[in-house]
């Protein structure tokens, strides 16, 4: 045999240990880059799955808080309501609302009785009968002696047109209110 033969031969060898010795190594890196990519692969499938269980969550926490605010306003009305409804009881106690417990056609025979005084002047107002009674004046604005007369001034006759739209308005303002209900 040739000298040249036998390097071949050797570096044959040699190459061959060496890819015996290199391939468990291969292997084991072929593995370990294998597992990596395999966990990667799991951790984002997980962490997809905890991404849209939180969303799921937010969403159901913003529905939950929309409730609660829609039951906090709903508690406020109520709350508004009652106010409203102990408001009018304490007027029926003090008599201060008679005139919505009597008809028209009675007011007459409860005027004697009732704290609220009589339409005396037929308009369907009593706030001025109140206010002629308080400030004891006469058309002119003087001071009435006590014969039952009838006061009116320009500033008096302001406000009971003031009145008038006020009421006309809050009417409007209650028909658009029950409308919406």
């Amino acid at each position: 045999m040739s000298t040249g033969l036998i390097v071949v031969i050797v570096v044959v060898a040699i190459i061959l240990i060496a890819v015996l010795v290199m391939l468990p190594r291969m292997r084991a890196s072929a593995k370990r880059q294998q597992a990596e990519r395999e966990l990667h692969r799991r951790r984002e499938t997980v962490a997809d799955e905890h991404r849209s269980a939180a969303r799921e969550r937010e969403e159901r926490a913003e529905a939950a808080e929309q409730k609660a605010r829609m039951a906090e306003q709903a508690a406020q009305k109520e709350r508004a309501e009652a106010g409203l409804m102990e408001e009018r009881a304490k007027m029926h106690e003090q008599g201060r609302a008679d005139h919505e417990l009597v008809d028209e056609d009675e007011r007459d025979k409860f005027a004697d009785v009732m704290e609220t005084p009589a339409d005396r002047d037929g308009d369907g107002h009593t706030m001025d009968d109140r206010a002629r009674d308080a400030t004891h004046r006469d058309e002119n604005g003087a001071r009435m002696e006590s014969e039952g007369g009838t006061a009116s001034s320009p500033e008096y006759e302001q406000g009971r047109e003031d009145e008038r739209r006020f009421d006309r308005a809050r009417i409007t303002d209650d028909v658009r209110e029950s409308e919406r209900r």
